[in-house]
């Protein structure tokens, strides 16, 4: 199936749920699934929910908020207290599973409040790759995916995205910064602003695609392959940043970044 084919199924299972509710962070699949529902559903029956949490950097929310008014579509930001969980907090590989599944059960209860009839996430085939509990929480729950639904990986959203002029297109991607803590370790507020600070500042220096995986004292820095003799280059400007923040000891993988280092296998 090429991407015109996979357009015209995504647009019409989008039509086949008449009303939904999207989980919008205001990534690349959302995003990009956002302005496809603005486009084929009226504005009374879709609306956009982003969360407010301390799992994900404020400037994603600031994003989120101008994308979804640049498309015209309803949308509400609810605050999110996983710190608040202890299932969550005690970081086991079922983390994932416990947040999204108090997640979309507000999501479910918002969507009967306003009788939208379903609702929707952006997950494609290309996370199917990754371990990801979470996965089950949307299942139990009844959550369709229509971009998996229609067949769409990450490339193919990258792909109609630039098409469609969405400044989406180029977005690196972005997970939960809890997703930088290895299992077992405490998720704590102090250690979640620490990752996003050094993230930040990452960015700021150059680094477009970054992860900061936190090991308390030590931090172990994933950048793309292409970018690893620039940080290499830019050493002690990236200590000098790194050590600011509260890292210690700070070290480059060598693998270069890829999703879900941390995952079990």
């Amino acid at each position: 199936m090429d991407l015109e084919q996979k357009l015209s199924k995504l647009k019409r299972i989008i039509a086949g749920y008449d009303s939904c509710l999207l989980a919008f962070s205001g990534g690349l699949d959302s995003s990009f699934l956002l302005s496809l529902c603005a486009e084929v559903l009226s504005s009374n029956k879709l609306l956009a929910v982003t969360a407010n949490s301390k799992t994900y950097p404020a400037e994603e929310l600031l994003f989120a908020r101008k994308f979804a008014k640049q498309k015209g579509v309803r949308h509400e930001i609810i605050c999110t207290t996983e710190l608040e969980n202890r299932q969550f907090v005690q970081n086991s590989y079922r983390r994932c599973y416990f947040c999204k599944k108090n997640l979309f059960l507000r999501l479910k209860g918002m969507a009967r409040k306003y009788n939208l009839n379903c609702v929707i996430d952006a997950s494609n085939i290309s996370d199917q790759k990754d371990f990801r509990p979470g996965k089950t929480a949307l299942k139990e729950l009844g959550i369709f995916s229509p971009l998996v639904a229609a067949g769409f990986t990450k490339e193919d959203i990258r792909k109609l995205s630039k098409k469609m002029r969405l400044e989406t297109w180029d977005k690196p991607s972005m997970a939960c910064l809890a997703s930088r803590v290895p299992y077992g370790t405490k998720i704590t507020a102090t250690i979640l602003n620490r990752i996003q600070r050094a993230e930040a500042f990452l960015k700021k220096i150059g680094f477009k695609q970054v992860r900061v995986r936190d090991y308390n004292d030590l931090c172990r820095v994933e950048v793309e392959e292409k970018d690893i003799p620039l940080l290499v280059s830019k050493r002690l400007r990236v200590l000098e940043g790194l050590k600011e923040v509260g890292y210690k000891y700070i070290t480059l993988d060598l693998a270069g970044y890829r999703t879900g280092s941390l995952n079990p296998g």
